[in-house]
């Protein structure tokens, strides 16, 4: 097993000011002059964690955190002008050239690694390596799977309580419905709705139910984001064409790629990680047996760290 790096505190924090009204929040740790990596927080939405900066050796990486558009740190919170994928990939590039970076390692897990795939076909001569996890590429049928029919089979009990605020005639249509909420000028109706989003996927998160995970996913701030960021794209089809992805997967094929997946990923299942693969001759997948979705299950923070020690081994001998 490979643990996390020992928790370390950024020796630079900064607002980084984008597309009004948006002011992100940056930060660097570990090593002034080490291999560039930029890590992509999921959701979209969600926000970046102190353990996210643990995945990468503090000697040997630059490690580049961001919370995204309205996410974390970042203001306004939860604001859904100006939030588009689009967006968030002129933010990377943004914050790279401010930084003075040639090149990066590029690492994103579940709406991380969409973002990281658009963003490296956008820019491949920008891009050392993908290090993603928990695959998601933002179909509608990924969609459908976890919001209206399938992940519902799985855990029913769990489901009811997403149901809960959508009433039965709007239940048909439920990102819509609970569009509808999370955009309200109600505020009661707009936090009860974020919460049950947010919850939803927390519960479903990990393989062995974990009340830490719960408990961030309820916390009214992340839940709030969470809910209403990832709503407002899934509504705009995370503004992308159907398949974009896969559809440009040449434009990745000069870039070295690591797939690590849970086995029993509810919320992005696997079969995207293994078409992504399959499509993607430049990539490795790893297969985790005894976990679901979180990048804090032991096995997939254990590949994780192993993935980012060999781009570091790698990228240093050339």
């Amino acid at each position: 097993m490979h643990p996390l790096y020992p928790a370390i505190s950024p020796y630079h924090q900064f607002e980084f000011d984008v597309t009004p009204p948006h002011k992100l929040y940056v930060e660097e740790s570990g090593s002034a002059d080490g291999i560039p990596v930029v890590f992509l927080h999921g959701g979209p939405g969600s926000g970046c964690e102190p353990y996210h900066r643990q995945f990468f050796n503090p000697e040997q990486y630059r490690i580049i955190l961001f919370d995204q558009r309205g996410a974390g740190r970042s203001t306004p919170h939860a604001e859904l002008e100006n939030n588009t994928t689009q967006d968030l990939v002129a933010d990377m590039e943004a914050i790279r050239e401010h930084l003075g970076i040639n090149k990066w390692l590029v690492f994103g897990g579940s709406w991380g690694s969409t973002l990281a795939l658009v963003y490296a076909q956008a820019h491949p001569e920008r891009v050392l390596g993908l290090v993603l996890r928990g695959i998601f590429l933002c179909r509608q049928k990924e969609i459908d799977w976890f919001y209206q029919y399938g992940a519902s089979r799985l855990f029913p009990d769990v489901w009811e309580a997403f149901l809960k605020p959508i009433p039965e005639t709007e239940q048909d249509n439920m990102v819509a419905a609970y569009y509808q909420r999370l955009t309200s000028d109600d505020e009661f109706s707009r936090m009860q709705a974020a919460k049950a989003w947010s919850l939803w996927e927390g519960r479903t998160a990990t393989l062995i139910s974990s009340q830490n995970l719960i408990d961030y996913f309820g916390n009214a701030h992340t839940a709030l984001s969470l809910a209403r960021i990832e709503c407002h794209y899934f509504m705009h089809e995370s503004f992308l064409k159907e398949n974009q992805i896969l559809n440009n997967i040449d434009k990745l094929k000069e870039i070295p790629g690591v797939i690590i997946q849970g086995r029993y990923d509810v919320i992005c299942p696997m079969e995207s990680a293994w078409e992504l693969h399959k499509s993607w001759p430049g990539s490795s997948l790893r297969i985790i047996p005894d976990a679901g979705h979180a990048a804090s299950e032991t096995g997939i923070s254990s590949e994780l760290v192993q993935a980012c020690d060999q781009f570091a081994l790698d990228l240093n001998r050339k």
